[in-house]
């Protein structure tokens, strides 16, 4: 059953939220909320600051002004690190390992959803009689599929995924919807970038707008 919003748990909470950089304003200040059960869209041009928006988010770096919490907690720290799970442009696969192996991998630094089955989720992607090729051997869009069969595996409660369409066919476009509104109607939450080539399917709770 699908979270309502009205009584789900806040995943992120951002008030006055700014980044600079070189004393040159990149983003805000922001206000917003994004609950459990619902997806959150970050939009904006090229250059606009979405890539940043999501890193400060997970911890990576420290807001200018405001104030960020992730689940409670701050982005960082070891309670907001063990909720979310980051996936962007660069994606973290070992390309001599198989989709499979990378897969395992992430199980084993990360944990893993109870019942979860990495075979099946590499099926469930579209990689069916992929799992064992090495992932240098893969296409871009294969690349991806596989980085969002190890994110669907992992326990995290809050995605924060940047242009999760890049590089990928109108079947793969089906999937990541598929993965997203799955995971929305498990209570999770998912914020995710776009500079509008490509809108997902779901309903959107929260839009970010960032001008150019």
């Amino acid at each position: 059953m699908k979270f309502s919003d009205a009584s789900a748990q806040p995943m992120i909470e951002a008030r006055a939220l700014a980044f600079e950089r070189r004393d040159e304003r990149i983003f805000g200040p922001l206000d917003f909320t994004l609950v459990a059960g619902s997806i959150g869209l970050i939009e904006g041009d090229n250059g606009s600051g979405k890539t940043t928006l999501l890193r400060v988010l997970a911890g990576l770096l420290r807001p200018t002004a405001g104030d960020v919490r992730v689940l409670g907690a701050a982005p960082g720290s070891e309670d907001a690190r063990a909720a979310a799970a980051s996936m962007g442009h660069l994606l973290g696969l070992k390309g001599d390992l198989s989709a499979l192996e990378n897969l395992r991998i992430g199980i084993g630094l990360y944990g893993c959803k109870a019942g979860a089955d990495p075979h099946a989720m590499l099926e469930r992607v579209g990689l069916e009689g992929y799992a064992e090729e090495p992932v240098r051997t893969l296409s871009a869009g294969q690349k991806k599929r596989t980085a969002l069969a190890r994110l669907a595996l992992l326990p995290a409660r809050l995605w924060l995924l940047d242009e999760p369409y890049a590089n990928l066919d109108r079947h793969g476009i089906a999937v990541v919807n598929a993965l997203l509104a799955a995971h929305a109607d498990a209570g999770g939450a998912a914020l995710v970038t776009s500079h509008g080539a490509v809108r997902f399917h779901q309903d959107v709770s929260c839009t970010i707008r960032l001008p150019a």
